[in-house]
């Protein structure tokens, strides 16, 4: 097995990327211009934002290049564009077949929810079980609805909304009232710490990000809290760099009340170059305990090369990986302080001073890879 794809050693990596006449990463507190340290001047890249690049390349590579089903069900992505985190917790507690909610039971004694309720009959939501007095096999001296409590709001809402359901709660007000009264004294499951490792277990097995970077689960249902074992750094520019706040007209206008003018003005920021570094370690204990294998780590460095080809946007400009630099240690513990092979990367400017950079040709990447400490070896999976 090649150093750098072994899941139970430690790995620190440098990860070197620049980025031309554009916005690598705008920050919406500052009008959403390029994130720069106010003390240096220099560009800054967080983390998030480059975990966000790793995540749509894995989710984009599940959907086309998994070798199989079973492969594609272990690279869903929990942080999604638009996604509801405990929706997703709340499949884990499906799936394992936990509990998702405490039943709400009631008598039924009005004669309008009873002839309503028989009335829907199968178009009540399986979550709910009406028990008929009158029905010959029921045995029960009392009619009653019980909700088990599993449903989301949105599928209540959803229940709700059915043709059938909503004309019948239109035309019988206090079945409508009964059932969504019902519904609300249903409650979350009682905290359990068995079936909160149980969830947290299969949100490790099933989503790639939960695995390798970790996630609060307790938002909602709980599934805890996971450690991930991949940590990045916010990247840094080499150099101070400028960003500019230019104008832009737009021949379209966006309001009718501006149908007469001409043009109008819209903004766009950037910053002419930024050759930034970024650093970032893999803890192969906690990777034991999410479940990392060789294929994740493997797809992972793939992701940090390749995922700038799938995150083009005209606010970027062109942003291109420079260098990947993984130092691989023989155990789980290490053989050398990451910070000291850190400074075995070192990049020089080859402008004169007073000469502002422009391109990657301006700088010069030195890597010291002769007499690494015993045990660590040096893998470069991507240069220039």
């Amino acid at each position: 097995m090649t150093a750098h794809l072994n899941p139970e050693v430690r790995h620190d990596f440098v990860l070197l990327f620049d980025v031309v006449d554009g916005n690598p990463n705008g920050d919406p507190d500052g009008g959403n211009m390029p994130r720069t340290d106010v003390e240096t001047s220099q560009g800054l890249v967080t983390d998030v934002s480059l975990k966000r690049k790793v995540r749509n390349y894995v989710a984009t590579y599940a959907d086309y290049e998994a070798s199989s089903e079973a492969e594609a069900a272990r690279l869903k992505i929990f942080v999604e564009h638009h996604g509801v985190l405990n929706d997703k917790i709340r499949r884990a507690y499906i799936a394992e077949g936990i509990a998702v909610g405490t039943s709400a039971k009631e008598v039924i004694s009005k004669d309008a929810v009873l002839s309503g309720l028989r009335e829907l009959g199968a178009n009540l939501h399986s979550a709910f079980t009406f028990i008929d007095s009158d029905d010959e096999d029921s045995g029960e001296a009392e009619s009653t609805l019980e909700y088990s409590g599993e449903l989301s709001d949105d599928e209540l809402k959803e229940f709700y909304a059915q043709d059938e359901v909503a004309e019948l709660f239109k035309q019988n007000k206090e079945l409508s009232k009964f059932i969504k009264g019902l519904a609300k004294k249903a409650g979350k499951p009682a905290k359990n710490r068995d079936n909160a490792e149980k969830a947290q277990r299969w949100m490790c097995q099933n989503f790639f990000d939960v695995r390798m970077f970790g996630a609060v689960m307790s938002t909602g249902l709980n599934a805890g809290q996971v450690r991930g074992p991949l940590q990045l750094t916010f990247a840094r520019s080499i150099d101070p760099v400028q960003p500019t706040d230019m104008a832009i007209t737009r021949v379209a206008v966006t309001d009718a009340k501006d149908r007469e003018k001409l043009q109008t003005i819209g903004r766009k920021t950037m910053i002419p170059y930024g050759l930034f570094k970024g650093y970032g370690f893999y803890s192969p204990h906690l990777a034991a305990q999410t479940g990392v294998t060789q294929s994740d780590l493997e797809l992972f460095w793939e992701a940090l090369v390749k995922m700038w080809e799938f995150d083009r946007s005209a606010s970027r400009g062109l942003m291109a990986p420079r260098g990947l630099y993984v130092f691989s240690h023989d155990n789980k513990l290490g053989r050398a302080p990451a910070h000291q092979l850190f400074e075995r990367i070192q990049i020089a400017p080859l402008h004169e001073q007073g000469i502002v950079p422009r391109k990657f040709a301006d700088y010069t990447v030195t890597v010291a890879d002769t007499d690494l400490p015993a045990g660590v070896t040096l893998t470069r999976l991507c240069e220039g």
